[in-house]
């Protein structure tokens, strides 16, 4: 049975073998380099920590997998940039201090509950802020 096996393990075999067994540890510490850096982008305040569980083989990697945050940090600030933006958006506009529905710049009246939320000009009947003393359209005072 050893002359077999002797016979099987030619110099051409163990290069086959020494190859893969160099691609598999080559993969484990990609998989290392990858968990560590991924980690990072994504913001983990404890980067370092799963680059030492990804150490454990196959486990670690998994592990992180499972549990890693879904999205970059990159994506996250530019989703809460985006929903800033928004929320500053509508707040241009503003809501009906009777019933807080949605009051656009150039509404008059809520569309809602009819509560007068703008004043009009008398001469060129636009919506005015309740602040304004002039109408800024065709210079009317307004009293």
């Amino acid at each position: 049975m050893m002359q077999y096996i002797q016979e099987l393990m030619s110099p051409q075999v163990m290069f086959v073998i020494y190859l893969f067994i160099a691609f598999i540890i080559a993969l484990y510490v990609l998989s290392v380099v990858y968990v560590f850096i991924d980690a990072r982008r994504r913001g983990s305040e404890y980067f370092w920590a799963w680059g030492l569980l990804a150490l454990l083989p196959f486990v670690g990697l998994i592990a992180y997998n499972v549990l890693r945050p879904n999205t970059y940090l990159a994506d996250r600030e530019e989703q809460e940039l985006d929903m800033a933006l928004r929320e500053r958006q509508l707040a241009q506009y503003g809501t009906c201090p009777h019933c807080g529905g949605p009051i656009e710049k150039d509404f008059v009246v809520c569309p809602v509950c009819n509560t007068q939320v703008r004043n009009v000009c008398p001469s060129c009947h636009r919506p005015l802020d309740a602040h304004w003393k002039v109408c800024p359209y065709c210079r009317t005072h307004i009293q």
